[in-house]
């Protein structure tokens, strides 16, 4: 499932990249949210993945912490992407002859950044701050099994229903193959 995540992410990336005809904010902004969900996995699975090759649980309190930071931020930055994406429908359903007006370049790239700092200043020092004072142990097992749920299904569903559905995105993605 990691594979796949990481893989289809990159792709939709690289047909956003590639075709012309998906320089438009819908998809500047699904490129965007790839990316998120490629980092967003990253942040965990490469870990989870040596301790069960290794059958150990250890990681470091720096790593830790460092590991934390980053799933906060990506979590936060796919839920801002997403509002940003519901805003760009609503934009497109409800205003469709204001649409480019609206959803300008500027616009778009003013969001994303906007999503960035927002997560960054809202979860870097809260969840520190809660991480960092909790003392309370629980049993691991359920909380385990409900991460990876987490980390590595919702990026993959991603995927599938916000790229893989679009007509676009399938056919740059099969002249990209015709193309190799």
């Amino acid at each position: 499932m990691y594979l796949v995540t990481v893989t289809g992410n990159l792709l939709i990336i690289l047909a956003t990249i590639s075709d012309p005809h998906l320089h438009t904010p819908m998809y500047f902004l699904l490129s965007n949210l790839s990316f998120v969900d490629i980092c967003f996995t990253s942040t965990t699975i490469p870990k989870m993945l040596v301790n069960i090759q290794m059958q150990s649980k250890v990681i470091t309190y720096v790593g830790c912490i460092i590991q934390i930071y980053f799933f906060a931020l990506f979590v936060g930055l796919d839920n801002f992407l997403l509002a940003v994406m519901a805003y760009d429908r609503f934009v497109a359903i409800c205003h469709p002859l204001h649409y480019t007006l609206i959803m300008s370049p500027r616009l778009c790239g003013f969001l994303v950044l906007a999503s960035w700092v927002t997560v960054v200043s809202l979860f870097y020092c809260t969840l520190l701050d809660v991480y960092l004072s909790s003392s309370i142990a629980q049993n691991a097992h359920p909380s385990a099994t409900a991460s990876v749920m987490y980390t590595v299904v919702t990026p993959m569903l991603n995927l599938f229903i916000y790229n893989l559905r679009s007509k676009d995105i399938k056919s740059t993605l099969k002249t990209l193959f015709e193309k190799l």
